[in-house]
């Protein structure tokens, strides 16, 4: 890991600021309440508190909000390595289900696999009260920001 470009390029500013901002998080991150613990280069911590509304009517927890958690940090953990105005879209991942969830602290560690200009492949490792529940890896599209068209004139 040492010496590839995406490590020489971490940016704690943009981590610290990130971490900074939980309480100001938008759209399924916020309803689900993820918070991001942690940034190094190369890897992100979050966690996430299981609640009653999380749980099928057997009692565990639904995938559906590991594979959010999943999703989530698989492209945060990019932001402080991208350049500026460039953002992460999902292309996929995968999951494994390793373990049942009832209750307590989800913690998510994603790990920066590979990063090149244009994607990553970064493995996840969830844990619920010291025990790995799930493991996943995806890939992430980095998408440059759009140039600004200056408007045609008269």
């Amino acid at each position: 890991m040492p010496g590839e470009r995406w490590v020489e390029q971490f940016d704690p500013k943009v981590a610290e600021a990130m971490v900074a901002t939980n309480e100001a998080q938008v759209g399924l991150s916020a309803l689900l309440g993820v918070r991001l613990d942690r940034f190094e280069a190369g890897s992100l911590r979050a966690s996430l508190e299981v609640r009653p509304e999380f749980l099928t009517p057997f009692g565990n927890l639904h995938g559906g909000t590991v594979a959010a958690l999943v999703d989530h940090v698989l492209g945060s953990v990019l932001y402080p390595h991208m350049g500026r105005g460039q953002w992460a879209a999902t292309t996929e991942f995968k999951i494994n289900y390793l373990n049942p969830v009832t209750g307590g602290v989800l913690v998510a560690e994603a790990r920066i696999i590979n990063m090149t200009r244009r994607s990553a492949v970064v493995r996840i490792e969830v844990e619920n009260e010291a025990r790995v529940v799930a493991a996943a890896q995806g890939t992430v599209t980095i998408v440059d920001p759009r140039p600004k068209v200056e408007p045609a004139g008269p």
